[in-house]
């Protein structure tokens, strides 16, 4: 069984938008150019009928006011919300497309889940296992014993760890939480600082968008203690996040090195100082 998280329950939009069968073609071409989608499910109130993309709507074009029940194929292959997103993953892919209408036991559609949300499914199993090896280095170095809870905490007043960032990930990760594509930070619960411990690129970027408050995985240690994070912060001269440096004439180094490999130069080897991942 998938857990809680896994389900496409848990990832899928449930306010649809879905065109009526009695639209002609010429009404469905609008609506779809006007909400900026790759295709929508066709619906009869809730009750699935059919999906319909630009590409099917294109065929029909010599007579625009056939109503869409005329022109669409007869069912679709659906996503069922109990599924797990593994399997919704699967269907995407071998099916090509990017949108999956969520139908119930009653055949009634409850959401669609879409590539984006997949995405932000895989991301979201990512950072729990930086979590964990943290917890295990942090533990056995320091004979502590550490709790860990999920919560938001505000990005003001961290502790980074980090010396310096790139402008072009910054951008990167600022398009990530408009989309909500963001995965929680990692920080360690510490007086008279929260480190921050990863999750830079994504702090700065709230804080350049006014966000106060991020997701966080936050370690809670079971007494105080000095650790190796602090000290180094420290010693590279940092006690804010006013102290980090953005590059922003250096692009990240896989995107340095990808573009340079694109245009067939010989990549230059260059050291990658601990900043946060794509």
């Amino acid at each position: 069984m998938a857990s809680e998280k896994e389900r496409v329950r848990d990832y899928m939009t449930e306010h649809v938008v879905s065109l009526s069968p009695d639209l002609t073609v010429d009404e469905a071409i609008e609506r779809i150019t006007r909400e900026g989608h790759v295709g929508l499910p066709v619906a009869q109130g809730r009750r699935l009928v059919g999906f319909v993309t630009p590409k099917e709507l294109l065929r029909h074009l010599e007579d625009r006011q056939k109503p869409l029940r005329s022109v669409i194929a007869k069912g679709t292959v659906v996503a069922h919300p109990e599924m797990s997103l593994d399997d919704a993953a699967r269907i995407l892919f071998r099916m090509g497309v990017k949108e999956l209408p969520v139908v119930d036991d009653q055949g009634l559609m409850v959401g669609v889940i879409s590539t984006t949300d997949v995405i932000r499914g895989q991301i979201e199993r990512v950072t729990p296992s930086k979590m964990e090896k943290l917890r295990t280095t942090l533990q056995n170095l320091y004979d502590v014993d550490i709790d860990v809870v999920e919560r938001p905490v505000s990005v003001r007043g961290l502790l980074p760890t980090q010396k310096r960032i790139y402008g072009d990930e910054l951008e990167g990760r600022r398009l990530e939480l408009l989309r909500g594509l963001a995965e929680p930070i990692l920080v360690i619960d510490k007086e008279p600082q929260p480190i921050l411990v990863d999750g830079h690129h994504r702090v700065i970027a709230a804080l350049r968008m006014d966000k106060r408050n991020l997701d966080a995985y936050v370690l809670q240690l079971d007494r105080d203690i000095e650790l190796g994070l602090e000290r180094n912060a420290r010693a590279a001269g940092l006690s804010s996040l006013s102290d980090v440096e953005i590059l922003d004439q250096g692009q990240h180094p896989l995107v340095e090195a990808t573009t340079r490999f694109l245009a067939n130069e010989e990549p230059q080897t260059r050291v990658d100082d601990g900043e946060d991942g794509p």
